[in-house]
C-alpha cells in the first residue's frame, strides 16, 4: 500500500504486463547470471530477488525498449550484492570464525546442558494443562488457533498463557541455578 492514499502500489494493469514482461525474459535473465554464478540454485535464488526488485522498478521501464538487457543491469547489481555477501562471509569463515564459534560453543556446552536438564524438571512441575500447551506449540508446532480451538479457549488467552509459562520457566530456571551456583 502506498502510505500516501493507501491504494495498492501496482496496478493489477501494470502487474499483468509484468508478469507477461518477465516470464518471457526469465530464461535469458537467468541464462546471464549462471555465467557469473555458476550453482544453479543460487542463481535461481539471485533471478528471483531480482524480480522482487524489478517489480519495484517496473514503473521506470521503457516500454519501448527491450526488458532483457534492463533485467540483466538488475541481476548484475542483486548478483553483486549476493557475491559480496558470500566474500564477507567466506572472509569471516577463514579468519577462525568458525573455529571461534565452535570453541565458543564447547566452552558452553556444560552450561547448555545444565539449563537443559533444568527446563525438563521446571517442566515436570507445571500442572498437565500448560505441559500440554507447551508441548503442542514447540514440540508438536501446533499453531494457536488450533490450540485455541483444543482447549476452547480464545488465540489472546493462549498467547497470554504461553506468555506466563515462559515466564514460569525462566523464573525456575534462574532459580535452579542460583541454587546450584550456592551449593
Amino acid at each position: 500500500m502506498n502510505e500516501n492514499t493507501d491504494q495498492p502500489r501496482f496496478n493489477p494493469a501494470d502487474q499483468q504486463e509484468f508478469l507477461r514482461v518477465f516470464l518471457a525474459n526469465e530464461r535469458e535473465i537467468l541464462r546471464y547470471v549462471v555465467a557469473l554464478v555458476p550453482n544453479l540454485a543460487d542463481a535461481q535464488e539471485i533471478v528471483q530477488k531480482t524480480a522482487v526488485v524489478l517489480l519495484e522498478k517496473f514503473d521506470q521501464y521503457d516500454r519501448s525498449r527491450p526488458f532483457a538487457p534492463w533485467g540483466c543491469r538488475f541481476a548484475l547489481n542483486v548478483t553483486r550484492q549476493w557475491m559480496a555477501r558470500r566474500a564477507r562471509w567466506k572472509a569471516l569463515l577463514e579468519s577462525g570464525l568458525a573455529e571461534e564459534l565452535a570453541l565458543r560453543r564447547d566452552q558452553l556446552q556444560a552450561e547448555f546442558d545444565a539449563r537443559l536438564n533444568h527446563l525438563n524438571e521446571c517442566m515436570n512441575k507445571l500442572p498437565e494443562n500448560q505441559r500440554d500447551l507447551i508441548d503442542g506449540y514447540y514440540f508438536q508446532q501446533s499453531d494457536v488457533e488450533s490450540l485455541a480451538g483444543q482447549t476452547k479457549r480464545t488465540v489472546e488467552a493462549i498467547y497470554k498463557s504461553l506468555q506466563r509459562i515462559r515466564r514460569q520457566l525462566r523464573d525456575c530456571i534462574e532459580s535452579a541455578q542460583r541454587e546450584e551456583a550456592t551449593v
